[in-house]
This record gives C-alpha cells, sequence and structure tokens, in this order.
C-alpha cells in the first residue's frame, strides 16, 4: 500500500494528546514561577561539541547576494538562555525547535522540540530533585533512581572508568563480543563512552526514570569540574525506558575555563577533519560579565511525549517527519 506523505507522521490523535501534555508543562512551570522565555533559532555562531553538527545558511542583506552574513541553526537554546541569566532574568524555560544535522532515527529528527530550564543558585543535587518532581508530574511515574556514573560501571562490569586502562578496557570489550568495534580503539574516555552507550544505557531506567550524575571530567562538555574530585564533571543525564531523556550540568560559569575547552574542542574537529567553528562570543562575554551560580538541563521533548504516549518512534509523536517535510 502506498504511502500518503503529504499527510501527518503523527495521528491527530497523538497530536490533540501531545498538545495537553505541552499544556500540562506549561502549567507546571507557571506553578514554579519559571519564566517562559523566547530566543533565536538563527545564531550569528554555533557550537564546536565534535558530536554536534549544524546547519548552515545566509543571510543576504537588501537582497544583495555579493554580501552575506553566515547564520546557523541552533542545536539548543543554550547559549542565549545563559545570557539571559547573565543578564538576571532569574529562573527560566524554554520549549523551542532545534536543528542537529546528520541526526534521523528512531529517537532521532534533523529538527525537533527541546525543553531547556535553568534554576539560578540550584546546586545540580537540588535540581535533580526538582527535575525528578517534574518527570513524576508529567509521565506520572514512580521516583526516580539515582545513581553515580562510577557505581554504575562498576555495578555493571566490576571496573573503575576514572582509573581503568586500556589493556583492561579491551579485556571487557572482548568478554563482551565488541572487539570488532574497539580492537583499534586508543582513546580511554572515548573507550569509556563507547562502552556506557552500547551496553549500560539500553538497560537502566526500565522501570523508573533514572540520574545518572558525576561524568567523568572529560565527559564535562559545559558542566562545572566536581570542586571535591576533579576526576568528575557536576553533570547528569536521565534515562527512562533504555532512552535517554536529558542532559544536564551544574553550568560551568568560569569564562576562561569555557574558552580552553572551545579552543580545544576546534583542536579536535581539525585533527578529524570536521570544520573548525567561529566561538560564540557574545556568550563568552556573557560569561565574563558573571553567570549566577546555577543548574540547567535540556530534555528532547518528543522523546518525552513518547514514553507519555507509549510510541516507539519520535516520527510518531511529531507532525510532520523529515520524509514529509
Amino acid at each position: 500500500m502506498k504511502k500518503i506523505v503529504w499527510k501527518p507522521s503523527a495521528s491527530i490523535a497523538s497530536l490533540i494528546k501531545r498538545s495537553k501534555i505541552i499544556s500540562n508543562i506549561r502549567l507546571f512551570f507557571s506553578q514554579k514561577n519559571v519564566l517562559e522565555v523566547e530566543t533565536p533559532i538563527l545564531s550569528r555562531s554555533t557550537v564546536t561539541d565534535i558530536n554536534l553538527s549544524s546547519f548552515e545558511t545566509n543571510y543576504f542583506p537588501s537582497n544583495n547576494v555579493n554580501e552575506k552574513l553566515k547564520l546557523w541553526l541552533v542545536t539548543s537554546p543554550e547559549y542565549h538562555m545563559k545570557r539571559l541569566l547573565a543578564s538576571e532574568s532569574g529562573p527560566i524555560y524554554q520549549i523551542c525547535h532545534s536543528f542537529r544535522n546528520a541526526e534521523l532515527g528512531q529517537y532521532h529528527n534533523p529538527e525537533f522540540t527541546i525543553l531547556e530550564w535553568y534554576q539560578p543558585f540550584y546546586s545540580m543535587k537540588k535540581f535533580i530533585k526538582e527535575i525528578d518532581k517534574f518527570l513524576q508530574n508529567i509521565l506520572n511515574c514512580n521516583q526516580s533512581d539515582k545513581i553515580s556514573y562510577q557505581n554504575l560501571f562498576i555495578d555493571f562490569f566490576k571496573i573503575d572508568p576514572l582509573s581503568t586502562n586500556l589493556l583492561e578496557l579491551h579485556q571487557l570489550s572482548k568478554k563482551l563480543k565488541l572487539d570488532y568495534l574497539t580492537h583499534s580503539e586508543n582513546d580511554l574516555n572515548k573507550f569509556i563512552q563507547l562502552l556506557f552507550t552500547l551496553k549500560i544505557e539500553p538497560n537502566i531506567g526500565k522501570d523508573r526514570p533514572i540520574f545518572v550524575y558525576h561524568f567523568p571530567a572529560k565527559q564535562a562538555s559545559l558542566a562545572a569540574i566536581n570542586s571535591q574530585d576533579s576526576r568528575i564533571s557536576d553533570r547528569f543525564e536521565i534515562f527512562f525506558k533504555g532512552i535517554e531523556l536529558g542532559n544536564g550540568f551544574y553550568e560551568l560559569t568560569d569564562a576562561n575555563e569555557q574558552k580552553r575547552r572551545f579552543i580545544k574542542d576546534n583542536q579536535e574537529r581539525f585533527s578529524m577533519n570536521l570544520p573548525v567553528q567561529k566561538i560564540d562570543n557574545f556568550f563568552l562575554d556573557a560569561l565574563y560579565h558573571g553567570l549566577p551560580p546555577c543548574s540547567g538541563v535540556a530534555i528532547g521533548l518528543d522523546r518525552l511525549i513518547m514514553l507519555v504516549l507509549n510510541k516507539k518512534n519520535i516520527q510518531e509523536v511529531i507532525s510532520f517527519a523529515l520524509d514529509r517535510c
């Protein structure tokens, strides 16, 4: 039977339910006095993260094709929202479309909806408790489990990810029958990430959401390094029913350290033959001005809705997936 591609990929019944879920999310934040904000989808800079690929476009002032300004579609609203936080916005959230190239699959669409939320003066631990309340409210689920990255890795593999070595990881990989993927891997951090993604992620949070916190420092991204143990970062991820639902940080506020990380990202991009990206100096200027101590999280809203509606594919909860847009 021929697929009717002009029709939405999600059923109208699912889209009605989606609308109600988003209304409930807005009600949750309204009751908590968290301000809803809107920030640009187009940006003069993009992320340096080696794991993300951005969409580029050009702005032509006055239709002058000889003069153009390169712009990017945002991969998330993070940098703009932190500029609001540095301007003393107080607690804020946003529901918006974001864009990531080369991402398509069961849980991915190049254009997707993200929920981004920041709470100034919240520690990571306090913020996790608040997100847990949010998940119980929206997913109608039990209280979440919480475990450190280190303890989770030890539980699964009897190996400490903070003190392991390549020999030990290669032996483990052989045991797990993954050596066809890892036989030439000599980057310890990438090796650990691969094992976590393939063997841990799909097998956690089956009955209730789980927060995995204190990711290794080399996986800090935009998170602060833990003040008690420099081997770990104040970063956490949320998983439920084998799906990565969110990524959060006790945010890095040190502008010099953030700039160093951006430069390091671009050096790695160069070595991998990826485009070297222009650093977002507006964002760095906001950090130099002063970002309040805060915690933040990005939640894949389409994935959250998939879980509420018990759907197996992201296409079932968005109006028009890539093949229909």
